[in-house]
């Protein structure tokens, strides 16, 4: 294994995607880091910012088969997992697939949703499976969901339940583009026309193997003590009534050797694991007392500081 091999993946899948979004490398990033530990993703922003966009162009540039679900108050769990029905000429039922079956899913607003609705989706999250009419059925191996929504409107919206917020690997806001960037794309021809045009740069082969590679990434027992840390404070600080999930300590720890890998080493550092800790563990909380989303940032960054680094020399 080669650490080089993770660092060209990395850089195909955020140029390929940098064409139809400006100044999201980043965010692009951590959107490949996602999908080669084999995690979902809820970009959480306000309408207009590009989440459909840039997930759009990241499908393209992985290549895998995508579909996108429009979630409304009365979309139905049928409607995303499939339907068996009656196929007269044939005499028999057949299984009509849902748009769920496919590499890249694009779950649309998903808090518009009912909650069973949104429930359809936990197996296949979680399991990669779907279950119909008791039959089980798998997902790809490079299966990957990324969920939007908005986070400012609440009308006729159903808020994510715990059980789901845990299944997502990370939370990612985009933001507004600079001043610079933003006049650029003003004037350039239609972002559909550029997705169109991207190629894919990635393949699935080529995912799960970097994918089942993940695992030469050292990372030391210092720093899985500090990720243990950041753990127990957030089951312990008073402004938390619930603290991270068992789930949240695994995503960490996968997350934290990808972002490593994608930098060009071998062995994880400290300063991964906190630049990470607020995109894979802060939708995992609940306060006990409701606060708007700005304060929950601030509170989570705050608790962040007051975890003690490692100081000491990692890796080689």
């Amino acid at each position: 294994m080669s650490v080089q091999d993770y660092v060209s993946y990395r850089d195909r899948l955020v140029k390929a995607c940098s064409k139809a979004i400006v100044g999201k490398e980043k965010e692009i990033t951590l959107i490949a880091v996602c999908y080669l530990c084999g995690g979902h993703i809820l970009l959480e922003d306000v309408p207009g910012t590009g989440k459909t966009m840039l997930f759009r162009a990241f499908s393209k540039a992985c290549g895998g088969s995508f579909k996108r679900i429009q979630f409304t108050p009365d979309v139905m769990p049928s409607d995303v997992t499939g339907i068996n029905f009656y196929n007269m000429k044939a005499g028999e039922f057949e299984f009509r697939p849902g748009p769920v079956f496919a590499d890249l899913v694009l779950a649309d607003e998903i808090n518009r949703a009912t909650p069973r609705t949104q429930s359809s989706l936990l197996e296949a999250m979680a399991e990669g499976q779907v279950s119909v009419d008791g039959v089980t059925r798998p997902m790809s191996e490079t299966f990957m969901v990324a969920a939007t929504q908005n986070p400012i409107e609440s009308y006729g919206t159903f808020p994510l339940p715990e059980a789901q917020m845990d299944r997502f690997m990370m939370r990612l806001k985009l933001g507004y583009m600079s001043r610079d960037e933003e006049m650029g794309v003003a004037v350039r021809r239609d972002t559909n026309d550029i997705i169109a045009e991207i190629d894919p740069v990635v393949t699935a082969e080529e995912t799960l193997r970097l994918r089942g590679e993940l695992d030469s990434i050292e990372i030391s027992e210092t720093v899985l003590g500090y990720v243990m840390d950041i753990i127990e404070k957030t089951r312990n600080d008073s402004r938390f009534n619930i603290g991270s999930s068992v789930r949240g300590t695994i995503a960490l720890c996968k997350t934290a050797r990808a972002y490593a890998a994608f930098d060009g080493r071998s062995f994880v550092t400290p300063d991964d694991v906190k630049t990470l800790a607020p995109y894979v563990i802060a939708h995992r909380l609940y306060y006990r007392t409701a606060v708007e989303s700005s304060q929950a940032e601030a509170d989570f960054a705050s608790m962040l500081n007051e975890v003690s680094a490692p100081t000491e020399e990692i890796g080689e």
